[in-house]
């Protein structure tokens, strides 16, 4: 197993990867980047960890709609944007007295 750096939201990890593994790798480290990059750009949540419980939700959503939600998941925004919200209510209930993530 060979290790790899790669850098998600300025930030700098060192990874193990598997033999052969690398795009895949790489291509779920841009996701990751990417999505978590759109979030901090929205300018309402500022805090990393908050900012990666909201990327990985938005991710873990679009795996659970299936095939059709991976690519069909940006189309559906609307639909997206209320059980996203109803996804962060339950958090920020969640997290009580830790503080809100919006």
């Amino acid at each position: 197993m060979k290790q790899i750096e790669v850098t998600i939201l300025g930030q700098s990890y060192v990874l193990g990867c598997p033999d052969g593994g690398e795009r895949p790798l790489l291509a779920a480290v841009s996701r990751v980047d990417s999505e978590m990059s759109a979030i901090r750009d929205a300018g309402r949540v500022k805090a990393r960890e908050r900012i990666a419980v909201l990327a990985a939700l938005n991710l873990a959503y679009a795996l659970a709609e299936g095939p059709a939600g991976a690519s069909g998941a940006a189309a559906d925004t609307a639909a997206g944007d209320v059980d996203i919200e109803a996804l962060v209510a339950r958090i920020d209930r969640a997290l009580g007295a830790d503080g809100q993530l919006l």
